[in-house]
């Protein structure tokens, strides 16, 4: 299943920043598309491309006022409008059909692609489910929600990371390396980005979502996950339609950060349940 594949490249065109693991030349399969949480970053899923198939293509944006990537001109963007971005991507990459993961934040964002444009998402997983908080836009964002701007704001960056990082990992103490792969790529966030993305959540529904959804998918969650319990995820497991629902599944001793805590497990579940070389269905 596992492989080194070629070098993860970075690419930045048309407004968008991308992480890229090549696919092996001749493997016929779909590409699978990564979508980061809020505090996060196109890096966070390097582990887990470098334990799926050597051969599968990996892509991995850097979302809208992250990295390189432009922010939207939304001051209060909706799922959707994230989702509009993804397509504008996939187009300038040629993209037809492909698979598609989010994480967090980015379950939001791959869950309202996937409703918009389903005849291009051969299977979708959500992992660590954000469920948003059904805000109307414009509304008041809820304190909790607003208290991630003013911290960004207040403490800069790295501090901001340093505080939030350790909740991300399952037993921080035992594992530092993890905690600071997290707070590294937290510490690069930036607004106007990461407020925007703070609205988008404060819209979110993502249960509501999931209940419109056609495409075959998958919902994964660290059983000790804190920030987006499991309880949550299976929330929106039992909103899928029946004929969606592919496979639901708790990693075990893995917190939030799931594709950087349980690479290997999350690979096996996805390549057991979603991905099938050259896109084929079992």
């Amino acid at each position: 299943m596992t492989g080194a594949g070629p070098l993860f490249q970075d690419h930045v065109a048309g407004g968008f920043g991308w992480r890229e693991r090549p696919g092996e030349a001749g493997a016929g399969a779909l590409p699978l598309v990564c979508l980061h949480g809020i505090g996060s970053e196109a890096r966070a899923f390097d582990a887990l491309a470098g334990a799926l198939h050597a051969g599968l293509r990996v892509i991995a944006w850097e979302a809208p006022g992250y990295g390189p990537s432009a922010p939207l001109p939304q001051d209060w963007p909706e799922p959707a409008d994230y989702a509009d971005a993804l397509a504008r991507l996939a187009d300038g990459l040629g993209l037809g059909q492909f698979w598609l993961l989010g994480h967090s934040l980015g379950t939001l964002i791959g869950a309202a692609f996937a409703a918009r444009h389903p005849d291009r998402v051969a299977g979708l997983a959500l992992v660590s489910c954000a469920q948003g908080m059904g805000v109307a836009p414009g509304s008041p964002l809820p304190a909790r929600a607003q208290a991630r701007i003013d911290d960004l704001e207040r403490l800069g960056p790295a501090a901001f990371a340093c505080a939030r990082a350790p909740r991300l990992i399952h037993e921080p103490a035992r594992h530092p390396e993890l905690v600071a792969a997290v707070a590294a790529g937290m510490a690069r966030v930036r607004l106007p980005g990461y407020a925007q993305a703070v609205r988008m959540l404060a819209s979110g529904d993502l249960a509501g979502q999931a209940a419109a959804l056609r495409v075959p998918s998958c919902v994964f969650v660290g059983a000790e996950d804190v920030v987006t319990p499991p309880a949550q995820s299976r929330a929106v497991w039992d909103a899928l339609p029946a004929p969606a629902r592919r496979h639901y599944a708790e990693l075990s001793d893995t917190g939030h950060a799931a594709p950087q805590q349980a690479p290997a497990a999350l690979a096996a579940q996805l390549t057991a349940t979603l991905l099938h070389p050259g896109g084929a269905q079992p």
